[in-house]
């Protein structure tokens, strides 16, 4: 353990004038190409070597209990807005699709808001680095009166009995190509663990297989937020007593989790999808109760997606609600011929969608 966190602190003196370096040439490489790819290579480098001395040091601080936690009441689903917001780049770079499904509720656990953050960071981090190019990612939060439940689902290179064992032992990996382009030391499952039992917590790994993806579960004591005063309404109870099941359909990742967490915000259940085909897909695992659909989506315009989810039958009394860049008569009267209802012009704001869902519940009761 003393031998880790020297070498961790060792590693670190090289890294601060290497990085200021690549910071220096950046700024001198706008009329560079060469200078600009360089230094860009450079930072990504420096950065990941950080990300693996940061996991050295925490897996010492870890085994010899020196982990203090700042715990305190903390929004799941803020864990997960800015898990997401770091794990991003490497999800779109590999080119997959992320689905995120959360509960409708407020969702609070006693813990950590970074440690939490680090704890899904690598699960994340794992599902998208251990799957092919152009696979599915999807993040699942479910939780009852006592506990909250995480699932980090994949449709990766999956796990034999033997590993799904053994996979969160530190330094414990599988079998690797010669080249390592997974990389990893080994360490951050088990600091994933670590944390999770900290937390009072457990998580678990699942496969059926090798080829066959991987689900990490993370399960928290859930906490439950303290008692109103009387005189005060309770808005979210109320919204969650009536939430909607909405599916949000947007190519563009921070457009559709922004509309899901507003959402989430007003007591609705949102599932996010990237693609027309992957919408179907989801629909037919069971349909929603409002449709949220960006106009242009790559293959399959959302005046098409409309028209194939209506005539799935199964939809007869949803609201189907078009969301484009262009707001103008024409494209609104395009929206409503196609089979839309509602027509949203980007950026959808809090009091539109709050006024769009009262309407459409109060026609429903």
């Amino acid at each position: 353990d003393e031998f880790l966190a020297m070498l961790a602190h060792e590693l670190r003196n090289p890294l601060a004038p290497i990085s200021a370096a690549a910071n220096l040439l950046s700024l001198r490489a706008d009329s560079d190409p060469q200078l600009a790819r360089a230094s860009n290579i450079i930072g990504r480098q420096v950065a990941h070597i950080v990300h693996l001395v940061d996991d050295l040091l925490d897996a010492s601080r870890v085994t010899r209990g020196l982990i203090q936690l700042d715990s305190r009441p903390v929004d799941l689903k803020q864990v997960i807005a800015d898990a997401i917001e770091q794990v991003r780049p490497v999800i779109e770079q590999r080119r997959h699709r992320f689905t995120l499904d959360l509960a409708a509720d407020a969702v609070y656990v006693l813990g950590d808001h970074n440690r939490l953050v680090q704890i899904l960071v690598n699960l994340l981090d794992n599902a998208a680095k251990y799957t092919p190019e152009a696979g599915h990612v999807e993040l699942e939060l479910k939780a009852n009166d006592g506990a909250v439940t995480l699932s980090v689902s994949d449709s990766g290179i999956g796990m034999t009995p033997e590993l799904a064992r053994h996979a969160f032992e530190l330094f414990y990996q599988g079998q690797r190509a010669l080249d390592r382009t997974q990389g990893g030391l080994g360490i951050g499952l088990a600091l994933v663990k670590s944390l999770a039992e900290l937390h009072g917590g457990s998580i678990a790994a699942e496969s059926d297989g090798p080829r066959q993806g991987s689900r990490f579960k993370l399960t928290l004591p859930r906490q439950m937020p303290a008692a109103r005063p009387a005189d005060v309404p309770d808005t979210t109870a109320q919204a969650s007593a009536g939430g909607l099941r909405v599916l949000v359909v947007d190519d563009n990742a921070d457009a559709a989790l922004t509309v899901a967490l507003l959402l989430e915000t007003m007591g609705h259940d949102a599932v996010v999808e990237h693609s027309a085909g992957a919408a179907l897909e989801r629909h037919e695992r069971g349909a929603f109760d409002l449709y949220i659909l960006d106009i242009g989506l790559p293959g399959m315009s959302g005046y098409e997606l409309v028209a194939r989810l209506q005539a799935s039958g199964t939809a007869k009394h949803a609201l189907f609600v078009a969301l484009s860049g262009y707001g103008q008569e024409h494209d609104r009267e395009a929206s409503a011929r196609a089979g839309f209802s509602v027509h949203l012009v980007k950026p959808a704001n809090l009091r539109q969608l709050q006024d769009l869902l009262a309407t459409f519940q109060s026609r429903r009761h």
